[in-house]
């Protein structure tokens, strides 16, 4: 689907804060609120809003993150991703190009349960290696 100036505009509004409403994102963009209204409608209809979520503030997240790069065996990635999804701690699974296949991001309460779950990722058949990374800070978050 094409966007134009103004879908961009409130995207980036919507970004930032997604609860504000019709008629104040209608305000900032200089539009009328049904216009507005109506770009929803359609950006929703077509999936370019996928939905719109809640970014946990540092006091709600659990304690450590990590982020694990795992490199697959040939043709063992539906294997490897079913695996990755039955575990809770795992809460992204991105594939990629490069030395690593895939980039898991991890969430724990304790480093027992952290230490657990990247055992479980490497013992994973069809995963040839994995390396791990502990989150320390985080210094930007502009997503969600």
């Amino acid at each position: 689907m094409q966007t134009d100036e103004a879908d961009r505009d409130l995207l980036a509004h919507l970004a930032e804060n997604a609860r504000l409403p019709v008629a104040t994102l209608a305000r900032k963009l200089g539009l009328a609120r049904t216009t507005v209204q109506a770009r929803l409608d359609r950006l929703e209809a077509s999936g370019v809003i996928a939905g719109y979520s809640v970014r946990l503030g540092q006091d709600a997240r659990p304690a450590l993150r990590a982020t694990a790069l795992v490199s697959i065996e040939p043709r063992s990635g539906p294997a490897v991703l079913a695996r990755l999804k039955s575990l809770p701690q795992v809460r992204r699974v991105h594939t990629t190009s490069g030395r690593f296949d895939l980039i898991v991001t991890l969430e724990a309460k304790t480093t027992q349960e952290l230490d657990e779950t990247l055992d479980r990722i490497g013992e994973a058949k069809g995963v040839r290696s994995s390396e791990s990374l502990i989150h320390l800070s985080t210094k930007l978050d502009r997503g969600a």
